[in-house]
């Protein structure tokens, strides 16, 4: 480690990571005759500075309460003695964000780091929700290492259409279905667009913002109770308060990211993911999170993990609930209270305290219908299932607690389609050969192929959805939303576009699904597959200049989190799960 940045890790306040003119007390001098222009006076300078990372923005309705929780969070900082220094970096919206948020997530979480490391601070407050932002601000803060706590903003609450409780966004998936199927007409998908999401913060099932709020508490990088309040309510503001307060407190204490963000506290969070049915979207945020610390993610030992963690969250889409009813029943404490045998108990949290001993202060709970009992869970199985075989070498997943029972054990003829224009341009043909038990095939979605869009969440033929069919066995190198439901198999590794076995199935090959024995194959001899390899070699996509260049050049596949090869931490210190 330099002189310069031993200084920097002794230095406080504002005398952290001075601007270099060769002077560090002319640096010093400079930079307070600047704030103080601002009005600052001497004693407010000499406190503890602690920033806040906002992330409003006109183009991100989950984040539409920013002002009010930077207010919240600012007062809990002053009470506690500090300064609060708010400062903006990249926000992204998962419906705003071309050509997909996980084009953009790497981007915001350097963002977030080079703006932590290059402005003074003792501790830093990351305030995001919406399903990419989460993620990247702890990537960052990880990366960054300066004590660091998270605040999200918040699910939406649930509207009502025609006498039928509605919400964001597994609501709008099944509503623009029956559209498809010619089940409702135009007057009534425009009626329901009005009041699938009925106030700003993000997404009111259990989609990636939500899983992505619930594994952080369980992380231990927020505080108790601070996942489930909806964005709106006096319990999100209180929460604000209190991370400001924490956040000193943090300051003080000189936690940083890599003493709570642990391998066992991964483990955590990885339980937490299985037994909320979680977004698929949640294992590759967190195999990314763990990568920026040195430790990987083990698909294998974690499909393990998944037969023993019962699915117990009763929300859509694997349930029948949302965001609200999960906080009116205790929130995430309610979970880890069920979950406790399976737990680290010893893991350090943000408020200093261990995860046990948080549970402990949290009591015993209260009756409720949300958070099942380990004896009565919603599924038996974890709500993410690993596949491999010839198709997937590198592993896939599949939500299995929100696919169809009967289409798990499968096999079909592949449907196939090249990219997302060929099936844009094909799906909805009436001359389409497709029949119900086929299985539609989308290539060329993964990381390098169009920057791991949401695609994989391919719509049923309109000329099927029409005669009654609901899903069908869907497999690409994609995503797909967390509010999403179906027998959908995704994160296929290596992507089509790196030359993996996917680039290579043609219409007509019969394809196998085995939740059972985690399988999934296409049943073409190794042989055939190699001639077609060689008949067709693929070449990876390539970009002449700017950030798509970087993006195509160091991204990384599914199995690694999808992130910068050069963000990763540069020695791996564990391995999880154990």
């Amino acid at each position: 480690m330099a002189d310069s940045d031993k200084k920097d890790e002794q230095a406080a306040g504002l005398r952290k990571g001075l601007t270099s003119y060769g002077d560090s007390g002319f640096s010093l001098f400079l930079r307070k005759a600047f704030i103080k222009g601002a009005g600052y006076t001497d004693n407010a300078l000499d406190r503890p500075v602690i920033g806040i990372a906002n992330t409003g923005s006109a183009y991100n309705p989950c984040h539409g309460n920013m002002p009010q929780l930077i207010e919240a969070v600012k007062r809990g900082i002053m009470l506690a003695g500090g300064l609060p220094m708010d400062f903006p970096t990249i926000s992204i919206h998962e419906s705003f964000a071309s050509p997909t948020s996980m084009y953009l997530r790497n981007l915001m979480s350097m963002d977030t780091e080079e703006m932590i490391r290059a402005q003074p601070m003792d501790a830093v407050v990351l305030i995001g929700g919406c399903d990419k932002t989460v993620p990247a601000q702890l990537m960052g803060a990880a990366s960054a290492g300066i004590p660091a706590i998270q605040l999200v903003t918040g699910s939406m609450l649930t509207g009502s259409h025609r006498g039928e409780r509605v919400g964001a966004c597994t609501d709008c998936r099944r509503y623009w279905g029956k559209y498809r199927a010619d089940e409702i007409d135009g007057e009534e998908i425009a009626d329901v667009n009005n009041q699938l999401v009925a106030s700003v913060g993000t997404c009111s099932v259990m989609g990636t913002a939500s899983t992505m709020a619930c594994v952080t508490e369980a992380l231990g990088m927020m505080v108790p109770g601070g996942a489930s309040p909806p964005a709106v309510t006096a319990d999100r503001i209180r929460v604000a308060e209190r991370t400001g307060a924490e956040a000193v407190a943090l300051a003080r204490k000189g936690i940083t990211p890599d003493q709570i963000m642990t391998g066992k506290a991964f483990e955590n969070a990885l339980r937490v993911l299985l037994a909320i049915g979680g977004s698929t979207n949640g294992i590759i945020h967190l195999t990314a999170m763990a990568g920026r610390l040195g430790i990987d993610i083990d698909l294998e030992r974690l499909d393990a993990m998944g037969r023993e963690t019962p699915v117990l969250i009763d929300l859509k889409p694997s349930g029948q609930y949302y965001m609200e009813d999960l906080h009116k029943a205790g929130g995430v404490h309610a979970l880890l209270r069920e979950l406790k045998p399976l737990l680290h108990l010893d893991t350090l949290t943000v408020t200093g305290r261990t995860l046990g001993e948080e549970l402990e202060a949290a009591g015993p709970g209260f009756p409720q219908n949300v958070v099942r009992p380990f004896s009565q869970p919603i599924y038996p199985q974890g709500g993410i299932a690993v596949l491999r075989g010839n198709l997937a070498p590198g592993g896939a997943i599949i939500k299995q607690s929100a696919a169809n029972p009967e289409l798990m054990e499968h096999e079909g003829r592949a449907v196939v389609f090249e990219n997302i224009e060929d099936l844009v341009e094909r799906i909805d043909d009436e001359a389409l050969d497709v029949h119900p038990g086929d299985v539609l095939v989308l290539k060329h979605i993964g990381p390098l192929g169009a920057s791991m869009p949401e695609a994989g969440y391919i719509p049923i033929p309109k000329k099927l959805a029409r005669a009654g069919v609901k899903d069908m066995v869907r497999i690409s190198d994609g995503r797909m939303s967390g509010t999403a439901a179906g027998t959908i198999v995704l994160h296929v590794t290596p992507e089509s576009a790196v030359g993996g076995p996917l680039a290579y199935v043609k219409n007509g090959d019969r394809i196998r699904l085995s939740v059972r024995n985690r399988e999934i194959s296409v049943l073409v001899p190794e042989a055939e597959l190699e001639q077609r390899r060689q008949a067709n070699p693929v070449v990876p996509p390539s970009a002449e200049r700017g950030y798509r260049k970087l993006f195509l050049k160091c991204v990384t596949q599914a199995d690694q989190g999808v992130d910068f090869d050069f963000l990763r931490a540069v020695d791996t210190k564990d391995r999880i799960p154990r």
